[in-house]
């Protein structure tokens, strides 16, 4: 019986959600031969609530910080690594980091013995249609770790001669509101400049614009399954409808903190080292929470965005230049993108301000943030870049450490 770990991970209150994806690690268990471990990693204040949401389901890992660090912690000491310090913190930084939460799920799946990973958020749900839930691990187990000319009832537009690679992953996209929230400013005439300056340099006017009207959108409501084997367009799945089977433990994600986007990396590795894939349309209904509208969230989020787009200085350099899964061959490119002029850099912080103020109203004290903290952001981004390089280098003793390591004890 294979065993997969379906993780969500969470900083916010969540019982709706837990409730949904309990449903579908239910379904999993019931259709498909598959001993499913639903691993919840919680850095919320609602650990109680969620485990109320979670009794009674079986394979169940509910684990708050303190015991993900515990967990960490046996696993730098057995890796025996350079800088197990840093690498504790990159797993679990004291700020918000979408790449670590994940790395984190990564690591203990492997403890778990499971063979594949498959994620979800905690805003978002599942649609209904005919009167059942969508669930997204239906094509993920149908398809994923099998060899490619085995994935039938599929659209194939896979190259032949990949026909016997694996499939490494499989994965949709969302409906619902956009997946960066950005959607009030949306008819304003400054939102292609916030929204292009995530373009990588020399993209032409009409590649900005193809780039700025395909963001951040989701897809069409589902209307029955659609499944196209292929190597997937990075632009086409979301990382809250994602499943990967070898490649998260071959390569990890960047561990930046308060960056949008930074856990998206093993999509464009899975593009460009030309690993067959399937898309499906089971797509997960995101929504945003009231917090983020409130003044200090709204910030913090405009502010996760900004140093996104500064993250792409070093994040287009390496798609670039990136031909396969090898991570000494990643860090090396990693660690030459640092290496940049920090110029057009510069010039993109200073654009992220005028686009804010061009914006008006609570966007100008999103300017003023960016315009005073530019010297930190722009110093971030490049440490962030920094920091990814040492965890690739590691990342193969941690996971065979993890393999060796109990959770349970955590």
């Amino acid at each position: 019986m294979r065993r997969v770990c379906l993780t969500v991970p969470t900083n916010r209150e969540c019982t709706a959600t837990l409730a949904e994806v309990v449903a579908e690690a239910t379904y999993a268990a019931e259709q498909f031969d598959a001993e499913v471990h639903l691993l919840v990693l919680d850095s919320s204040g609602h650990f109680a609530a969620h485990a109320r949401a979670l009794e009674g389901t079986p394979n169940v890992w509910h684990l708050d910080e303190p015991a993900q660090r515990a967990f960490l912690r046996r696993v730098v000491e057995r890796a025996d690594v350079d800088k197990p310090d840093l690498l504790l913190d990159l797993m679990l930084p004291r700020g918000l980091s979408y790449g670590a939460c994940t790395n984190r799920a990564f690591l203990i799946a492997a403890a778990l013995g499971c063979e594949s990973v498959h994620r979800r958020d905690s805003d978002s749900f599942f649609q209904t249609y005919e009167g059942n839930k969508v669930f997204p691990i239906h094509p993920e187990l149908l398809f994923l770790g099998k060899p490619a000319h085995q994935a039938t009832t599929v659209e194939n537009r896979l190259d032949p001669a990949l026909r016997d690679a694996t499939v490494s992953m499989v994965g949709g996209s969302f409906v619902g509101e956009m997946s960066v929230d950005i959607a009030g400013i949306r008819g304003h005439e400054a939102y292609y400049d916030l929204v292009s300056l995530w373009a990588a340099d020399g993209s032409s006017e009409a590649e900005k614009r193809a780039l700025v009207e395909d963001s951040f959108t989701g897809s069409a409501p589902f209307a029955g399954d659609e499944f196209v084997l292929s190597v997937v367009d990075p632009m086409r799945v979301d990382m809250h409808n994602i499943s990967f089977h070898g490649l998260h433990e071959r390569i990890p994600l960047p561990p930046a903190t308060d960056t949008i986007g930074s856990d998206y990396f093993l999509i464009h590795v899975a593009d460009k080292a030309r690993l067959p894939g399937v898309l499906h349309n089971r797509h997960i209904v995101n929504f945003h929470t009231a917090e983020r509208k409130t003044d200090a969230g709204f910030l913090a989020y405009q502010l996760r965005y900004a140093k996104f787009i500064l993250s792409m200085h070093y994040l287009h350099f390496i798609y670039q230049r990136m031909t396969s899964d090898d991570p000494a061959a990643i860090a090396a490119i990693v660690r030459d993108s640092t290496w940049q002029p920090r110029e057009p850099n510069e010039a993109k912080a200073a654009a992220l301000e005028a686009a804010y103020r061009r914006l008006g109203g609570r966007f100008t004290t999103v300017a003023d943030v960016v315009r005073d903290r530019r010297e930190r952001l722009l110093f971030e981004a490049r440490r962030d870049t920094d920091d990814f390089a040492v965890l690739i280098d590691a990342w193969a003793a941690l996971v065979a450490a993890a393999r060796t390591t109990s959770v349970r004890d955590a």
